[in-house]
């Protein structure tokens, strides 16, 4: 596996970045646009599926991510269920679901792909580096502690 130095620099990101743009394109539709709240629903949900990748690599560890990666699974979960109401009421093609749903599956998938591999790996996540440490931590000397009030 690649350095991954960034969140951006993730093929999961990329591909949640994608189905973002994909389904701003099919929101963007005259019937579908006028339909503000499943249009707002289910471009919320795609963006919480992206952001939640990003959050979670930000966060340094891996137990942070991994969970976020479980919420961002959720959000592309939403963004399917919402692309029912969408075709029944034809602001979408088949084709245009077909390939919709598949591309929240194929992210679902790569998002589990990368939690099993965090769990697996033993690597713990930047936060827990001490060269990532943001502040000191001074220890007092022992005759200081014990000629200090307390």
């Amino acid at each position: 596996m690649a350095t991954v130095k960034r969140f951006e620099d993730l093929t999961v990101w990329q591909s949640a970045r994608a189905l973002v743009k994909s389904i701003y394109d099919a929101t963007k539709g005259r019937w579908f646009s006028e339909d503000k709240a499943l249009c707002w629903q289910i471009r919320d949900a795609v963006i919480s599926s992206m952001s939640n990748i990003a959050e979670g690599f930000e966060r340094g560890s891996n137990k942070e991510f991994i969970q976020a990666l479980f919420i961002s699974k959720g959000s592309a979960g939403e963004v399917r269920s919402d692309l029912y109401p969408a075709l029944d009421q034809g602001f979408i093609t088949q084709s245009q679901f077909d390939q919709l749903y598949a591309q929240c599956l194929g992210l679902s998938r790569q998002l589990m792909a990368l939690a099993a591999y965090l769990r697996g790996s033993s690597y713990k996540g930047d936060k827990f580096h001490e060269s990532r440490a943001v502040y000191e931590v001074s220890t007092p000397e022992p005759s200081e502690t014990l000629n200090s009030e307390p």
